[in-house]
């Protein structure tokens, strides 16, 4: 499974956050961001930034690419 899937709602859950919750912030349906942590559908480059923006945390953090979730 690649990372992003589980960091994402792991990052989600970390926040006492719904899907719902998070959806409306990132401006998609509950079912779309349900798929997104899933892994059913691919994050577009936008979503990925309004989620890396949201939860304070790098795009290759998300994507799995590093371990650290900040830029120094």
């Amino acid at each position: 499974m690649i990372a992003m899937y589980p960091r994402i709602r792991n990052l989600r859950e970390d926040k006492d956050m719904s899907q719902t919750e998070m959806a409306e912030i990132i401006h998609c349906s509950q079912r779309v961001y349900s798929h997104y942590e899933r892994g059913g559908l691919d994050i577009p480059t936008d979503i990925l930034i309004r989620l890396a923006d949201f939860h304070q945390v790098s795009v290759d953090y998300l994507l799995g690419r590093t371990e650290r979730m900040q830029w120094d």
